[in-house]
């Protein structure tokens, strides 16, 4: 950058100096030719490099061709008779081109610069366990269920359960959220994150390579390889449109002379002028560079919200979204039971839930770790737990300070005789209880709706998408209590993997030729499903593998109101894009009917390339901007 600031300053003195020479000595055009040609060749050298280097490779029809071609036909121009010479019009549009193609690599460098960030994450080294030993290793040393240390300042380096200390570690490259997260024993961590206070020890449960942070890198380094539409259209353009232009600007060039009256070659000098003005006016340059630059702007500013898109042609897909089918378990729900009720009979709420805890001590059943955590005491107090039996299909009964209490389903109520009875007031999984084989009442358990799934909704709405669709292989009445609560306009419960895929493709049928559908998901179950809609959203933070990989978008963080989030960004990006065609394709079509009918000249048709190449890269930089 520094370097092509001081040509292009060195390049105007030089043209100064040339410009004085001119108007103040009398010397012939070929001596006034080499004055000119030492700053045309300190600042053309790279683009006539290219051009040879495209010439000898067979691939000569790019915008460094159409700029050596016009620039050196503008040079030898005023040796054709009655001709004048255009010496620093030459200079100015070589230079100009310079100016663009450096805005162009400082918009693409800000815009890698805007992903990059995010290989800042990748841990250099891990603190190790060993033998009694703590030992500073590379991170792909590290085996799975091997103890690494992270003090604070320090990244994570490997996925895992903190298994000692509290700490509160910084999310913000991987999740976009500035709130750091606070975390203690048996919460699971990523790699990537960087651990502000505490020493934590945690228990690795992914190799490196399988870790957060490498999927992450692996995303990111690929996530210019698939090409959006725009994008393949805009080179295929290119590479037709170039040969067409220089064989028009030839046509342009020799055969109007011979239809005009007067000496063929006084006339031929015009009509050359004309053609390079043509030539210029045609580079592609704005489409060229701006089409991509904005996709991958998008791109940058996506990750910078925790939303990480695979690649351009995911973005066009995601802006076209009207349809978004949602899974309930881990995307619009924590996946973490909880209880939600308790409706007693005996005992007071306190006590039920006490005795049902200490049944379910041992368990590792989710709905047994939800009644211990509702009550965290269970532990610590003096109540003694014997004779735990587990009976398949129906609960556990054990015997608690003396009394038979059983925890289960209305089997288990049946099998003791205990007259239990159905909940009236809550939707949820229905936990009896029995003391002594009297009904003692029941606890309601569910899954906990995350916070920001009734927004995420509305917000979807708020952007047109027209149809929200919950599907889940949870209970009827469950998941209608939770669609409701949240919004969504329709439910389809108690279905298999294969069920979601073939509701998905019948959704897909619904969809109109320029109408795209997004599936939202987080489980293993949700892979085939992602794979099959056209663009695949995964839950990262709590995500399975399988989903994570099948997915075409991955939110960081697991928030579902990243969803209308990502259609933003993606349907901005595809405006900026949409925006730089039209105008550059209307500046340029606009001066290139004025340059044929010889109203127009060097200055319009330097503006009409450059110019608007520099505007059009400025645009697209706005991509860079979530």
């Amino acid at each position: 950058m520094k370097g092509q600031v001081a040509i292009i300053i060195t390049t105007i003195a030089l043209l100064i100096a040339a410009h004085f020479i001119e108007k103040n000595y009398t010397i012939t055009r070929l001596e006034l030719l080499f004055v000119y040609l030492v700053p045309y060749f300190l600042v053309g050298w790279r683009t006539l490099k290219e051009a040879v280097e495209g010439i000898l490779s067979g691939n000569f029809f790019n915008e460094h061709f159409l700029m050596s071609v016009a620039t050196i036909g503008a040079l030898v121009i005023g040796f054709l008779p009655g001709a004048e010479t255009q010496y620093p019009e030459a200079v100015f549009v070589m230079l100009f081109f310079t100016i663009g193609e450096m805005f162009e690599g400082y918009a693409e460098g800000k815009s890698r610069e805007s992903i990059s960030h995010l290989m800042d994450i990748r841990p250099d080294t891990a603190n190790v366990e060993r033998n009694g030993e703590l030992k500073t290793v590379s991170p792909e040393e590290v085996s799975v269920g091997e103890t690494i240390v992270v003090r604070p300042g320090e990244k994570v380096a490997l996925d895992g359960i903190i298994i000692e200390g509290t700490s509160s570690l910084n999310t913000t490259a991987l999740t976009g959220e500035s709130v750091p997260r606070d975390l203690t024993v048996n919460d699971e961590v990523i790699s990537g994150c960087i651990n502000l206070t505490g020493v934590i020890k945690v228990r690795t449960t992914k190799s490196f390579g399988e870790s957060t942070v490498s999927k992450i890198i692996k995303l990111v380094e690929s996530a210019d390889e698939n090409k959006s539409k725009s994008e393949t259209f805009i080179a295929k353009f290119a590479r037709i449109y170039t040969p067409i232009v220089v064989f028009s600007a030839i046509a342009l060039a020799f055969l109007p002379p011979l239809f005009q009256t007067g000496e063929y070659v006084s006339n031929l000098s015009t009509w050359v002028y004309r053609a390079l003005l043509f030539l210029i006016v045609s580079c592609p340059c704005a489409l060229v560079i701006s089409v991509p630059l904005t996709f991958f702007g998008g791109i940058g500013g996506a990750s910078r919200k925790g939303i990480l898109v695979k690649g351009s042609n995911f973005m066009e897909t995601l802006a076209k979204v009207k349809t978004v089918v949602l899974d309930k378990t881990g995307t619009l729900t924590h996946g973490q039971f909880e209880v939600t009720a308790i409706h007693p009979e005996m005992e007071d709420e306190k006590e039920l839930l006490h005795l049902a805890a200490h049944v379910e001590h041992f368990t590792t059943h989710p709905i047994g770790a939800a009644l211990r955590n509702a009550f965290p005491n269970e532990a610590t107090d003096d109540c003694q737990t014997t004779d735990v039996e587990e009976i398949a299909g129906e609960g556990i009964k054990a015997n608690v300070n003396g009394k038979i209490v059983c925890v289960g389903n209305t089997k288990m109520m049946d099998r003791i005789g205990a007259k239990w009875h159905t909940c009236s007031h809550d939707v949820g999984t229905i936990i009896h209880v029995a003391i002594n084989s009297e009904y003692a009442g029941h606890i309601v358990i569910n899954d906990k709706v995350k916070s920001e799934s009734a927004e995420a909704i509305a917000n979807l709405k708020k952007l047109g998408v027209a149809n929200t669709v919950m599907l889940t292989g949870d209970r009827k009445e469950v998941a209608e209590e939770v669609g409701k609560r949240i919004g969504v306009d329709q439910i389809k419960s108690e279905l298999l993997p294969t069920d979601k895929v073939s509701n998905v493709e019948d959704l897909l049928q619904q969809c109109s030729e320029n109408e795209t559908l997004a599936f939202v998901g987080d489980g293993i179950n949700d892979a085939p499903v992602l794979a099959r809609a056209d663009v695949g959203i995964a839950m990262g933070g709590l995500g399975s593998d399988a989903a994570i990989e099948a997915a075409d978008v991955v939110l960081m963080d697991d928030n579902p109101n990243k969803i209308a989030t990502a259609i933003s960004i993606a349907r901005r990006t595809l405006n900026i894009a949409r925006q730089n065609v039209v105008f550059a394709i209307g500046v340029k079509i606009a001066v290139l009917l004025l340059a044929t009918f010889g109203l127009g000249n060097m200055a319009m048709a330097v503006f009409a390339d450059v110019g608007v190449t520099v505007i059009a890269v400025f645009n697209a930089m706005r991509a860079l901007k979530s």
